[in-house]
């Protein structure tokens, strides 16, 4: 576990947000902050944790377990019931999580994949492949014949966790960086897999009807689209490339700092007459992209602009509009709030191996915004949040991967940023994100005897790629160090009421890229977040709160018709009270809560 260093008062740490033309400010970064300066080491460095608590940590499966760059580290994570699927690259892993103390090693499969990001839909396992030297039949040593290269996503049968059985890979012109599965809003036994893949597209000797261009309209063009894969779930070895998102055309290059224009990733075999023809494109990939199916909506996060795209056609996605940022490096991935009103984009600057969360590095990059979804939906940008601690040259830190914490009546996601650690960010206010608890350990290299960083020079990237909530807790997948599981504690910020209601929201699969509208059971706990919330921010008079909560104390210590009675009567009174209020929207939800916990009475 490492050596625990006590937790400070959050107070210090939170973020204040001074406005200021055209976006927020946040404070950046403390300089009394517990993280600042942890004790560095891989298996025993300190800790410094805040509104959670660690759960266990599971140790890196011995065939991964090896220091050399990336070629071993930790991925992605997707679930099923009580498994965790955790991607690699140089394969994947099962975890049993039945016993959260005590995670079990379900199976482990060796597979030379580059980054292997997961997503689990029944049986069915996805694991996106991507890179020169992969293989088809996963064996190591690298490709010698074209025919041998796979570039792509593997499809796995997993109905016995304990023995993967390959069943197709799906080759794609550029290969798969990460992948996202979209449900068919149609036939429930069909999926999409949108493909994000980061490479130039392949030759046509190595895979038929792939092709380089410049020309973004042209739909024989590979290189402008993200590749869709079909599946019908009952026969995935018919699975095939059906269409492609075509969502960059008429996108210019977005500006970078300067005023200079981003130059595009060079292209194997290209020209200079062809390098000069794609500077004057726009982007022609995403690094991911973040589907909310129930709001027919994807955030693409495509290297230099963030995208929002109507999916109710998966086969024709539309684009509704794009923003650019001079502060962003590399637009990485998006979570959406549950209302579909907001989305976080977050920003890998530096690619996820530098270490850009330094004091001497700026907020504004290689942290998160926040972007306001309009009636029109079009997008606003509004603030940025950075981590407030202060990282050293030893951790590549960096804005990371995250979903919703599903606590009702409020926007709280939880955040990996690889050695900066774990984050929980409130940004129900889209002008003032502020963080509620955190969870880091010291660098994963000592440095040299002379001071200077060696991190480079051994290779090692480590820290927390992904940071989920599932089922109650959340899970972390430790690049360097195996699999955390974290569990939050009532805190100033996020209370004992807010976590139960939290703690009900049950999924029997969970693609953290595949977003799901969260929805909560009738229950006393959360009715009491929304009056905790009224309490803490003063939206509901001080002598109605303590009535309130009295009265659902009562309600809740009666049954059948008379707790069902006090509940209604209770409703209409908190109904009356919204007019007044300084938060009446709040109050107005609580009543809905009231009167959904009195329906719901036996």
């Amino acid at each position: 576990m490492g050596f625990l260093r006590p937790a400070q008062t959050l107070a210090a740490a939170l973020l204040t947000v001074a406005l200021a033309a055209p976006l927020g400010a946040q404070t950046y970064p403390s300089a009394t902050d517990p993280r600042n300066n942890l004790r560095p080491g891989l298996k025993d460095a300190e800790i410094a944790i805040a509104g959670m608590r660690l759960v266990s940590t599971a140790p890196m499966p011995a065939p991964f377990d090896t220091l050399r760059g990336l070629t071993f580290v930790n991925s992605d994570l997707a679930f099923r019931g009580n498994l965790v699927y955790q991607g690699n690259f140089a394969g994947f892993s099962i975890w049993d999580v039945s016993n959260p103390a005590s995670p079990v090693m379900v199976s482990v499969v060796p597979c030379i994949t580059s980054q292997g990001d997961p997503s689990i839909v029944g049986n069915l396992l996805f694991v996106s492949a991507e890179g020169a030297g992969n293989r088809n039949d996963c064996a190591k040593g690298g490709v010698t014949d074209p025919a041998d290269h796979m570039a792509g996503v593997r499809i796995y049968d997993v109905s016995n966790p304990r023995e993967p059985r390959l069943v197709k890979n799906v080759q794609t012109c550029k290969g798969s960086h990460t992948h996202t599965v979209v449900p068919s809003p149609t036939d429930a036994g069909v999926v999409y897999i949108y493909v994000s893949g980061s490479q130039g597209a392949r030759p046509a000797t190595e895979l038929a009807g792939c092709r380089n261009g410049t020309d973004p309209a042209d739909e024989t063009n590979s290189l402008f689209r993200l590749d869709i894969i079909k599946v019908t779930l009952a026969r995935p070895q018919d699975a095939e490339v059906v269409t492609g998102a075509r969502i960059f055309t008429g996108l210019g290059p977005a500006p970078a700092r300067g005023g200079r224009t981003r130059a595009p990733r060079a292209i194997p075999g290209a020209d200079s007459a062809q390098m000069a023809a794609l500077m004057a494109t726009g982007p022609r990939n995403c690094h991911d992209v973040t589907a909310y199916p129930a709001m027919n909506l994807l955030a693409g996060a495509c290297s230099s602009y963030g995208i929002l795209v109507d999916i109710s056609n998966p086969e024709r996605p539309l684009r509704l509009d794009a923003v650019a940022d001079t502060n962003f490096s590399l637009w990485h991935t998006a979570v959406f709030s549950n209302d579909g009103r907001k989305v976080v984009f977050t920003d890998e600057w530096g690619g996820g191996t530098s270490p850009n969360c330094q004091a001497i590095h700026p907020l504004e990059m290689g942290g998160n915004t926040t972007l306001v979804i309009g009636e029109d939906r079009k997008l606003t940008q509004h603030a940025y949040f950075k981590l407030p601690s202060a990282q050293t040259a030893q951790e590549n830190c960096v804005s990371h991967n995250g979903s919703l914490i599903p606590v009702p009546g409020r926007d709280i996601m939880v955040q990996g940023w690889y050695q900066g650690g774990v984050d929980v960010i409130d940004f129900t206010d889209a002008d003032r994100p502020f963080e509620i608890a955190y969870f880091d350990r010291g660098p994963a290299d000592v440095p040299a005897a002379d001071g200077a960083p060696n991190s480079r020079a051994r290779g090692t990237i480590a820290g927390s790629w992904g940071a989920y909530w599932y089922n109650g807790l959340i899970y972390s997948s430790e690049m360097a160090r195996g699999l955390d599981i974290l569990d939050l504690v009532p805190s100033e910020h996020l209370s004992a009421n807010e976590i139960a209601a939290a703690k009900l929201v049950m999924m029997e699969e969970f693609n953290p890229q595949s977003q799901p509208r969260i929805t909560w059971p009738a229950a006393f706990p959360v009715v009491r977040s929304y009056l905790d919330q009224l309490v803490r921010g003063n939206g509901l008079a001080a002598s109605r709160t303590a009535a309130i909560g009295g009265a659902l104390d009562a309600a809740e210590r009666q049954s059948g018709n008379a707790r069902r009675a006090a509940l209604t009567a209770l409703a209409q009174q908190v109904d009356d009270d919204a007019a007044g209020a300084a938060d009446g929207a709040r109050v107005r939800a609580m009543a809905a809560a009231i009167r959904d916990l009195a329906n719901a009475t036996r």
